[in-house]
């Protein structure tokens, strides 16, 4: 198995207090309203979110994966920051083991957020990622903070 890992940081306009909550305590309720890809969210193993939960995201038909199952390592409420893996999905494939997340919030100076993404892929033997493949999950990634952020700014009662 190997390990590569990628870094990405994206500014939004959402203030970083809101938007961690966006996407981690209420995210049941956020994102499948702030993302079309989205049907679902829910806790299917454990209870809330907390630390060793499993949260499964549904996609709507027609989106390019059918779901896949987050574990919740750590959500760190003073510092903003998450870290999740992806555990289960048919976005590994026979490629991956995992990939592991870790999404931090910092507070910027116009009171939005800089988001500092960072990516590592467990790959499945001695399998290295494309580039294609790793700018898809970025994208991905970068697609549902701005519709998280756009949604917040839409509706500016959630996550308040």
């Amino acid at each position: 198995m190997g390990v590569k890992s990628f870094f990405h940081e994206l500014k939004v306009k959402a203030s970083h207090k809101r938007l961690f909550k966006a996407l981690t305590t209420d995210s049941h309720h956020v994102l499948p309203k702030a993302s079309d890809k989205i049907k679902s969210v829910e806790t299917v193993e454990g209870h809330g979110v907390a630390p060793g939960c499993v949260v499964k995201s549904t996609f709507h038909e027609g989106a390019l994966y059918k779901y896949i199952k987050n574990r919740i390592d750590e959500i760190d409420t003073q510092n903003y920051v998450g870290k999740f893996t992806l555990v289960e999905g048919d976005v590994l494939g026979d490629k991956f083991e995992k990939v592991c997340y870790e999404v931090k919030l910092e507070p910027t100076e116009d009171g939005g957020s800089l988001i500092k993404l960072k990516q590592e892929y467990h790959t499945k033997g001695d399998y290295e990622p494309t580039e294609e493949e790793v700018k898809a999950g970025r994208e991905e990634a970068v697609e549902l903070y701005k519709a998280c952020d756009a949604y917040l700014a839409a509706n500016p009662h959630v996550c308040a």
